[in-house]
C-alpha cells in the first residue's frame, strides 16, 4: 500500500507541474490584463468625470435657479397654512398715516401759497429794476450814439469847409487864367 500511494504521488506530481506551470503563466497573463484593465479603467473614468461635471454642475444651476424658489415657496405657504397663531391686524396704524399724511399735505398747501406770493412780488420787483436797468442803459447808449453824431459831424462839417474853401479858391485861379 505504501507501494501504491508512492506511485499515486508520482503519478499527481507529474501531474501537476506541468498544470502549475501552466497556472503560474495563466497567473501571470492574467496580471498583465488587470494592469492594462486598471489603466484603461482609469482613463474611461477620467473621460466620463470630464464629461459629467459640467452636466452636474449646469443640473445644480437649473435647481437652484428654477426648482428651489418654487420649494421654498410651497414650504412657506405650508408654515403659514399650520401655524396656530393668526396674524394680528391693527387698524390704528393705518389711520395714523392717513392723518400724518393729511397733516403733511396741508402744511405743504400753506407754504406753497406762502412762497408763491413771495415768488409773485420778487418777480415783479425784479422786472421793474429789469426795466429800470435797461431804460437806463439806452439813454445812456443813447447819449453815446449822439455825441458820436455830432461829433462826426462837426468832423465832416470842417472837412467840407476846407474842401469848399479849396474848390473856390481854384476856381478863383481857373477864372483868372480864363479871364
Amino acid at each position: 500500500m505504501k507501494a501504491q500511494v508512492t506511485r499515486v504521488g508520482d503519478l499527481a506530481s507529474e501531474r501537476v507541474g506541468p498544470m502549475a506551470t501552466q497556472a503560474r503563466e495563466a497567473a501571470g497573463h492574467a496580471r498583465d490584463a488587470a494592469a492594462y484593465a486598471r489603466g484603461s479603467a482609469g482613463d474611461r473614468l477620467y473621460v466620463a468625470r470630464e464629461w459629467a461635471a459640467p452636466k452636474l454642475d449646469a443640473a445644480a444651476h437649473s435647481f437652484e435657479e428654477q426648482i428651489a424658489p418654487k420649494v421654498s415657496a410651497l414650504l412657506s405657504q405650508a408654515a403659514n397654512k399650520v401655524d396656530p397663531r393668526p396674524p394680528a391686524r391693527s387698524r390704528k396704524w393705518p389711520t395714523l398715516l392717513l392723518l400724518t399724511g393729511l397733516a403733511v399735505g396741508a402744511i405743504g398747501f400753506v407754504l406753497y401759497r406762502k412762497n408763491s406770493e413771495q415768488w409773485s412780488d420778487a418777480m415783479k420787483e425784479n422786472a421793474e429794476d429789469a426795466s429800470r436797468w435797461a431804460s437806463d442803459r439806452a439813454r445812456s447808449t443813447s447819449e453815446k450814439v449822439s455825441d458820436v453824431a455830432d461829433e462826426t459831424a462837426s468832423k465832416v462839417e470842417s472837412k467840407a469847409g476846407k474842401l469848399g474853401d479849396k474848390a473856390e479858391h481854384k476856381a478863383d485861379q481857373a477864372s483868372r487864367k480864363l479871364s
